[in-house]
């Protein structure tokens, strides 16, 4: 079938994007979906940092390639030997496919299951078969087996969780990366409790899924850090009990003295060294310093040694934030069905194919938390 989609043809171009135009919208020939496989119609996609980061070539991929990894769609066709959905069912897609059978999968940490690292690399789905192509006949890449910028995907069956149809599809799109990171941060690796105080360093999609979370797990203290004044007022009306503005030295020094020597559970999700060093900073004696955000593949982290061993510090990483995705995402969905978690707060606006450059030069200026990319929609 033929469908229109955001191509990206090259990685790290100078801004504007409206001007330079990484991605073209294009016709491109979608294959049917394979054993395994399903095909999607793409109801929302949330336009993501990551994909940002891919734009700007901090993590190269192989080109041409149909961004996007967040988001939720119908269910169109399936492939020979797909079990478990149905034609018309709604469903929010996973950046990562687990194999289910590695060591951790078996553990339940399918989130670091190792098995489509290599066909990301590649460009492929994880089977290794590949499903897109210009109208020329040049190959197009896949983005983490999914490529959701486009108006249909085909995608392999366990990259897929089936959701209620009653829930808005342009609600769900957030659940893919956003909610599921930063919300899984705060109740999966820092297993956060009633009672307890957190800090939260970035305040972008993720950071503010955080919050929220936060906010669920009945934390009493919530401190919101973040370079955007802007955004440190909507953390407040959210549910932060205090803000600072950081990109300043003494940010620091504030959080520390406000606090009484730090926090115990310190969340960073801005994705940049600056923002790690700053968490780490605030982050007290016997913490947890627990990053989320994903900065420049060859970025380094330095800390002084002899603290973390007689500070009994503790720095962790969390991806898809610690997240069984079949297990949680229909958790997280409960939490904001039930108004505990309003991440439809997330909503910066919507944008079409034909406005997603500029909708990326609106993310990298830090003005929005999420854009949903409709690309059906009339």
């Amino acid at each position: 079938m033929r469908m229109k989609a955001a191509v990206l043809h090259a990685q790290g171009l100078p801004r504007p994007y409206a001007r330079t135009q990484p991605m073209r919208i294009e016709e491109v020939e979608l294959a049917p979906p394979g054993p395994g496989e399903v095909l999607i119609e793409i109801a929302a996609a949330g336009l993501c940092h990551s994909d940002l980061s891919t734009i700007e070539n901090q993590r190269p991929r192989p080109l041409p390639i149909i961004i996007g990894h967040e988001g939720a769609g119908i269910v169109r066709a399936l492939g020979e030997g797909v079990t478990g959905l149905r034609e018309g069912d709604h469903v929010v897609a996973l950046f990562v496919t687990s194999c289910g059978e590695c060591r951790h999968c078996a553990r339940g940490r399918p989130n670091i299951c190792g098995a489509s690292f290599d066909a990301r690399a590649k460009g492929t789905l994880m089977s290794g078969a590949r499903r897109l192509k210009r109208l020329d006949g040049e190959v197009v890449n896949h983005n983490s087996g999914l490529s959701l910028f486009a108006q249909f995907a085909v995608v392999m069956r366990d990259s897929l969780v089936k959701i209620e149809k009653d829930i808005p599809l342009e609600d769900a799109a957030l659940f893919g990366c956003a909610v599921m990171t930063g919300a899984g941060a705060i109740l999966n690796t820092a297993r956060l409790r009633p009672g307890e105080e957190v800090a939260v360093v970035g305040l972008g999609g993720v950071g503010m899924s955080a919050l929220m979370a936060a906010v669920a797990a009945g934390a009493t203290r919530i401190i919101a850090v973040d370079t955007s004044q802007a955004k440190l007022d909507l953390a407040r009306e959210w549910g932060a009990t205090d803000c600072f503005l950081a990109g300043h030295a003494d940010c620091a020094v504030a959080v520390r003295e406000a606090t009484a020597g730090g926090l115990d559970t310190v969340i960073e999700t801005a994705g940049s060294i600056p923002a790690l060093e700053l968490a780490y900073a605030i982050t007290a004696r016997g913490g947890s310093t627990i990053s989320a955000g994903l900065p420049n593949v060859a970025a380094k982290f330095a800390y002084p040694h002899a603290a973390l061993v007689s500070e009994e510090r503790s720095i962790r990483g969390s991806y898809m934030g610690s997240c069984v995705p079949r297990r949680d995402i229909p958790l997280l969905l409960g939490l904001y069905q039930s108004g505990k978690l309003p991440v439809d707060r997330l909503k910066s606006g919507f944008v079409s194919l034909e406005q997603i450059n500029e909708g990326f030069d609106r993310l990298s200026d830090g003005t929005v938390l999420r854009q949903i990319l409709r690309p059906n929609a009339a």
